[in-house]
């Protein structure tokens, strides 16, 4: 099996398309944490999916792309904190961040989805490893994630598109808080 991690840039959209054909991707095109819940429910997904294909031809990309044996496998959005609405109004992140929220240099990790046939095989953990090189090419200071735990509460396959908490800290991330018992906003330091 050979695994390939690449930028989503506009000449990958029909790759990204089908990486996120899986779980809620399809309805949700990757701009959940992009607008604020008012703006998500009046947006119909011909329009998320147009705002999708204009992120990933804009000047960086909003993710990653795995690929095994040259077919699309898996999706990871990475990139600054700033750029998802949605995090800065969400109570479990504003309340649990010890970093600014307007701070630029402070990437996110805020969605996985890997397609089922391709699940079990330890793909979220190469897109994350990936995703961090990324925030560190970039010059991100610090990179937050939400995963849940799915130790306290049980969780569909599909219902851990945050992460989970064991393979954040498997990577290296610390637990920074725990908004709920089964969430926990995790944090790694790139540079001081």
């Amino acid at each position: 099996m050979t695994i390939e991690i690449l930028p989503a840039t506009g000449d990958r959209f029909d790759d990204a398309e089908t990486a996120l054909d899986s779980g809620d991707g399809p309805g949700c095109q990757c701009q959940w944490w992009l607008l604020t819940n008012a703006e998500f429910q009046k947006t119909s997904r011909d329009d998320l999916t147009t705002r999708f294909h204009a992120e990933m031809h804009g000047d960086r990309a909003p993710g990653l792309i795995a690929y095994v044996d040259g077919e699309p496998a898996g999706w990871v959005r990475v990139g600054p904190r700033i750029d998802q609405a949605r995090l800065l109004r969400t109570r479990d992140v504003t309340t649990a961040t010890d970093e600014p929220l307007d701070a630029d240099d402070v990437w996110s990790i805020s969605c996985f989805v890997v397609r089922t046939a391709h699940r079990g095989q330890g793909l979220m953990k190469k897109l994350l490893d990936a995703a961090v090189s990324t925030a560190r090419d970039a010059g991100a200071r610090v990179v937050e994630a939400y995963p849940l735990d799915p130790t306290v509460t049980k969780r569909s396959a599909n219902q851990l598109y945050r992460g989970t908490v064991s393979m954040f800290e498997q990577a290296g991330f610390a637990i920074i808080d725990r908004p709920k018992p089964d969430r926990a906003l995790v944090s790694l330091t790139l540079r001081e």
